[in-house]
């Protein structure tokens, strides 16, 4: 996030194919080894009155030569956001042997019924209700395999955990076992302001679509429409009433229980994606014949869409490796593979955007990795270091980028200069040697907090000899929460503690005669809510340390010849042929990111366009627009100044037959007490009103 960052460059839609020099060359494949054929149909629910609407793409000959099943399951509209997308993955997979199947979750795209909560029980029982009824097809094999990423690599893993006896195998991409702690929240106990409100925003628009008339019928799609809006209440009011990790968010987080999944998970991650730690836990925690990870340098994006930063790889061959062996039993040898494979980041100078990432692939076969130690560095040095005082400026963050990059010319963290002048920084030496680290860094600090509640951030920087500052990995602790995530315990001021905690997980290499810095703020905005009053922190360096996991430089390629293994390597990226979708951008479109000051005020504003992709035109006619602005404002001065504000318009329009329109607006503000919610939609058929609504809500400040 650069001063006005992403005005000089054409933004990289997200659903649309990257320009063919920020990816590597893939192939488009239109000749299979079975036909394929397409066709919608309704899958009904257990409740018997509910029916979800579902596309499947399968070999033509498949009721003859049965096939297994592969299942997508998503809220986010099959026949519109990601149909470009499904297009690139479902025919391939149908034109290499399974009947792969895309279905809109209960009250979203064009599934009957009302939506619910995210991952809400209903969410699940009806995907098991899929999963079993695929199974029952006569094309189908009976067995059934998972995928998804995000949304859909959530509820692959959690129903998993349910263990529906058809589901064998899923593929989790981006996604979470730990919805309180690693989804978009909470982190390390405190509210994450920018995707909090920002998501919650964001759902609210998406859940006010309506029902598409070719697929539901011109005589229901209203009525559908309206029962679905009606339904409707902003995400927002529950998730900041749980603000400890209480049975709520402990409902589908599959680390409560990791021996609950008996499906074989491949689990996929990026760098660049805030739920990366998930691979790393999801390799320690299930048994070695039914796990394996990968974590490339990539964004919250599938890893053979080529979008920064890359390299891409031929993730759907690796993939069809997993389901041939999980599903059709055949020894494809990617159980063989290394228990964690990992991208291992080369130093590159601070930027918003890297078209690749240099660096290498790297092997472990376990996890935690016996090649990988801890290295203790503390914040003082080797002599005796006097107290420091942290009390950063509120706007502390503002050059945090964007907390689920998506392949954007603005997403990742511009040079820290500024963000560490604004912190209290230790550095090390210049380093003699090369430094590795694989895994998540540590912070133990000893510190007094000047008032009950307070936060603690933790950097960890790159810092070049022209005194550059490339940000590493970083994590936060509200202190309330030091002692569990499931309680609130307020600090005494004039009482030093010591706390601990882990920071994101990276693979990355510091090169000789650079410097590790170790930055400490105690604010983060907008990434974390401010608590209601100012504080300070006294932090003694000599009793602090950063831990860092160093995975020994040792060759890989000789370990590798040792087990008589090759050296890793992926497939370039192959797809089904693209979707012929146009994107429309306009000439005078907004910066993707927009800091601006005004000196009077003191005030500081941060304008994000997420940019998920625009206005578009399908093949059918459909006209879909899409225009989203988050507002983040706050003074450097007055955590209670902070404000938060998402706003959309959506438009669906398909010649003069069909136009609909979903307005929205959520802001989210705070007293020292509690929080204050307020939230608008307004939706039209053909210029017409066809509901209307507003919410407010409060709710007490209980942990943050």
């Amino acid at each position: 996030m650069g001063r006005g960052g992403g005005g000089e460059n054409t933004p990289k839609p997200p659903l649309a194919a990257p320009p063919a020099h920020t990816r590597r060359p893939v192939k488009y494949r239109e000749h299979f080894d079975r036909q394929v054929a397409r066709e919608d149909v309704w899958i009904p629910t257990r409740d018997g009155r509910t029916h979800l609407h579902a596309r499947i793409w399968r070999p033509t000959d498949a009721e003859a030569k049965p096939v297994p099943a592969l299942l997508e399951y998503l809220p986010y509209r099959k026949t519109d956001w990601t149909a470009p997308r499904d297009a690139q993955r479902h025919p391939w997979y149908a034109g290499h042997g399974y009947a792969s199947v895309r279905v809109d979750i209960r009250g979203h795209g064009d599934s009957e019924g009302t939506p619910g909560d995210e991952y809400d029980a209903q969410e699940l029982a009806d995907g098991v209700d899929v999963v079993n009824w695929l199974a029952e097809q006569p094309w189908c094999t009976g067995k059934v395999g998972m995928f998804g990423i995000s949304w859909g690599g959530f509820n692959s893993l959690q129903i998993a955990a349910l263990a529906p006896e058809p589901l064998k195998a899923i593929v989790t991409v981006c996604s979470t076992d730990d919805r309180y702690d690693n989804d978009v929240h909470y982190t390390g106990g405190a509210v994450l302001g920018i995707d909090m409100l920002a998501w919650a925003g964001t759902m609210l628009a998406f859940a006010a679509r309506p029902p598409d008339p070719t697929s539901v019928g011109e005589d229901r799609w209203l009525p559908m429409w309206r029962e679905r809006l009606e339904a409707l209440d902003p995400f927002l009011h529950t998730w900041l009433a749980h603000q400890q990790r209480d049975d709520y968010w402990r409902h589908g987080s599959v680390c409560e229980d990791y021996s609950a999944i008996d499906a074989a998970v491949l689990a996929v991650g990026g760098w660049n994606d805030p739920y990366r730690d998930t691979v790393l836990r999801l390799v320690e925690h299930l048994p070695d014949d039914r796990v394996r990870g990968i974590i490339g340098p990539w964004s919250h994006q599938y890893p053979d869409r080529g979008l920064p930063p890359g390299p891409a790889i031929g993730f759907l061959q690796e993939t069809l490796r997993w389901w041939d062996q999980h599903l059709k039993g055949e020894d494809t040898g990617v159980m063989r593979e290394p228990k964690l494979r990992a991208w291992l980041n080369d130093p590159v100078p601070p930027a918003t955007s890297y078209d690749v990432m240099p660096g290498r692939w790297v092997g472990d076969n376990n996890w935690p990795s016996p090649r990988v130690s801890w290295d203790e560095r503390p914040l003082g040095g080797t002599g005796t270091a006097a107290p420091v005082l942290v009390r950063s400026p509120q706007h502390t963050g503002l050059d945090a980028g964007r907390f689920f990059p998506f392949g954007n010319v603005s997403d990742l963290p511009p040079d820290q200069r500024e963000e560490d002048g604004r912190s209290v920084c230790f550095d090390s030496a210049p380093l003699d040697g090369r430094v590795e680290i694989l895994g998540r860094p540590r912070v133990r600090l000893r510190l007094d907090s000047a008032v009950p509640r307070a936060h603690v951030v933790a950097r960890v920087c790159d810092v070049a000899p022209d005194g550059s500052s490339t940000l590493v990995t970083r994590g936060v602790l509200n202190l309330l929460s030091r002692h569990g995530r499931d309680r609130a315990v307020e600090w005494t001021p004039g009482t030093y503690e010591t706390v601990e905690f882990e920071l994101n997980g990276i693979g990355y290499a510091f090169p000789p005669g650079h410097r590790i810095r170790v930055a400490v703020s105690d604010t983060y905005w907008p990434w974390v809510w401010p608590h209601g009053e100012r504080g300070q922190l006294t932090v003694l360096p000599a009793d602090s340390a950063l831990f860092l996991p160093v995975r020994d430089p040792a060759s890989d390629e000789e370990e590798n010849a040792g087990e008589g293994r090759e050296p890793i390597r992926f497939e370039e990226p192959e797809q089904a042929p693209p979707l012929p979708v146009t994107y429309e951008r306009s000439a005078e479109a907004a910066p993707e990111r927009l800091v601006t000051y005004d000196v009077a005020k003191g005030e500081w504003t941060l304008e994000v366009d997420p940019n998920y992709g625009g206005s578009r035109v399908y093949p059918d006619g459909l006209r879909y627009e899409e225009s989203a602005r988050e507002t983040y404002r706050i003074r450097a001065d007055d955590p209670l100044s902070a404000v938060a504000v998402s706003e959309w318009a959506i438009r669906l329009r398909r010649g003069d037959d069909w136009d609909a329109e979903i307005m929205t607006r959520t802001e989210l503000r705070a007293t020292a007490t509690e929080f204050i919610m307020d939230s608008r939609m307004e939706t039209r058929a053909d210029g017409e009103t066809v509901v209307k609504r507003a919410w407010h809500r409060t709710t007490p400040r209980t942990s943050a």
